[in-house]
């Protein structure tokens, strides 16, 4: 026998050993089902976030919202973060955008995939789109 089917025989007995071992292995067992979940209600998207801001910003427009947004954005305090947690659930897709923006620059961007998955549908999506664009 040449060296050469010495070693075609050495390569096909190795992968019948391994494809054996694949198939004969213990396998993990099956993750366990979470405990039902109740469903969730529907989103609705308010405004209302910019109450936390103080009074005088509860009637702002969005470009004045997205303002805040960017002002609020560099400050390093508990209730900033807690804001723009909050202004993830403004109507206005530009103003969620900016929020998220905002808190995946300050590091939490934990925070906001919680948000996506706690809210699932279009436009928890395309948030998440739009900032991994940004990214």
């Amino acid at each position: 026998m040449t060296p050469v089917y010495v070693v075609l025989a050495l390569v096909f007995a190795i992968g019948v050993a391994l494809g054996l071992y694949a198939w004969l292995a213990p396998r993990a067992p099956a993750p366990k089902p979470e405990a039902a979940q109740p469903p969730l209600e529907p989103f609705r998207a308010t405004a209302d976030w910019t109450a936390e801001a103080g009074a005088e910003f509860a009637g702002l427009s969005e470009s004045a919202r997205c303002d805040l947004i960017f002002a609020v954005a560099d400050l390093d305090d508990e209730r900033s973060a807690q804001l723009l947690l909050h202004a993830l659930d403004d109507p206005s897709d530009a103003v969620a955008l900016a929020a998220a923006h905002a808190l995946v620059r300050r590091g939490a961007a934990d925070s906001v995939e919680a948000y996506a998955e706690r809210h699932p549908g279009e436009r928890a999506e395309r948030i998440v789109k739009t900032l991994s664009l940004l990214d």
